[in-house]
């Protein structure tokens, strides 16, 4: 097992060495170049080129490590590409793992002249010396004379012996000056070729968490379609029949009792229809724009809805959908608005709803009120809740929410 680890690890100092310093000329060269010309139209594409260039040749690196160093290096996180040409240029220019990987290949030559005197230094000279013997016998490395050695002659045949000793035990240390030499470059293999572990880590939280919540949306519908087919049929089926046992009994305290459970049943159905609108509104499986049309129609103010956003995830839909009622039905209960305008708009990945009002303003995140309520339900999915509502008005609230398709 020595033996082989040292054998992929000399393959790996010999083909990584001329690997990384042409992925550290080429880095180079394209960011000098690019910086040059940054005051034309082809720098920042070019710059854009070479840190994206990098990123890749950083992923043929970690390969290379995998295979010969047992290095398994986690990829790094997709880059997000913001949409258009200069999305995608902006996205790759501020883009940290591809200036990470700039930085590897550019302290590579470094690198690789120690490496490469410390291959020569034990396993080179470790060779030439083990062979001296041979070479003095096939006339190609002859010595005349002998060396003095604390007042001791030494005859060529001695001293062959003592540097064929000291070829052995160079090739001895050889693996393990190798190995020593590699450290180094394995740390910065890990530091930075490899994901952040905070940031790995916290990639990890956002997607369990994104997934918590999606799946507390799905189950909220299945509630949601339940009580709508199961217990609300069933109760209205009851006030049917009590309507009939009401109108098949005479007169009496039994027909005013079935009345009176006629009455209970009706405001059980219509506190149960408010409930399953509170838990998920039906009108949203047709989308954002349609719940927030119907929404509108709905709220005691006279409403602008300018609303033009694709589909998107059931849990950012739901989470848009009641901070705006919340926002409306606060405009008219507590601000005394007359008018309301509600603008939703979709910017790259991120879904932007505005939700302005003319009434007496002085808007407050207060412990326990409606708009606490509102800014923990936006940032259970890293949204924003900004209040600009200064006292007399107008209150103009946005919610911003990370609309990932």
């Amino acid at each position: 097992m020595r033996g082989e680890r040292a054998g992929k690890e000399l393959a790996y100092i010999l083909f990584g060495m001329v690997f990384g310093v042409l992925a550290a000329a080429f880095t180079a060269g394209v960011l000098l170049l690019g910086t040059v010309l940054s005051v034309t139209a082809i720098g920042v594409p070019l710059l854009a080129a070479g840190l994206l260039g990098a990123r890749r040749l950083g992923g043929a690196q970690r390969r290379l490590a995998a295979a010969l160093l047992g290095e398994r290096i986690e990829q790094p996180p997709p880059r997000r590409e913001l949409p258009g040409f200069y999305g995608r240029m902006q996205s790759r220019l501020t883009d940290p793992y591809g200036w990470r990987a700039v930085a590897f290949f550019l302290l590579q030559p470094p690198q690789a002249l120690i490496q490469a005197a410390t291959v020569i230094v034990t396993w080179c000279w470790g060779a030439v010396a083990l062979t001296f013997p041979i070479q003095q016998a096939l006339g190609w490395n002859r010595v005349e004379g002998g060396w003095t050695l604390a007042g001791f002659a030494l005859e060529p045949f001695p001293r062959t012996l003592l540097v064929s000793l000291a070829g052995l035990c160079l090739l001895w240390l050889a693996p393990k000056a190798v190995h020593l030499v590699l450290l180094p470059h394995r740390l910065l293999l890990r530091l930075l070729l490899g994901p952040r572990r905070p940031a790995a880590r916290i990639r990890d939280l956002e997607e369990s968490r994104a997934l918590v919540v999606d799946e507390s949306a799905a189950v909220l519908r299945r509630i949601e379609r339940d009580l709508h087919d199961g217990a609300q049929v069933r109760m209205v089926s009851l006030i049917m029949q009590l309507t009939l046992l009401r109108e098949s009994v005479p007169e009496g305290s039994a027909r005013e009792l079935a009345g009176k459970a006629q009455e209970t049943a009706s405001l059980a159905v219509r506190e149960l229809r408010e409930l399953v609108r509170g838990i998920h509104p039906p009108v949203l499986d047709q989308g954002l724009e349609a719940a927030l049309t119907a929404l509108a129609d709905t709220v005691p103010l006279r409403t602008t809805l300018d609303a033009a956003v694709p589909r998107l995830r059931p849990a950012v839909e739901s989470i848009a959908y009641f901070c705006v009622a919340e926002l409306l039905t606060n405009a008219a209960k507590h601000g005394g608005a007359d008018e309301a305008r509600v603008d939703a708009s979709l910017d790259g990945d991120l879904l932007r709803v505005e939700v302005a009002d003319d009434g007496r303003g002085g808007a407050t995140v207060l412990p326990g009120s409606g708009l606490a309520g509102l800014r923990d339900r936006v940032g259970a999915v890293d949204g924003r809740l900004l209040i600009h509502s200064p006292a007399g008005g107008p209150t103009r609230i946005t919610v911003e929410l990370p609309a990932d398709r």
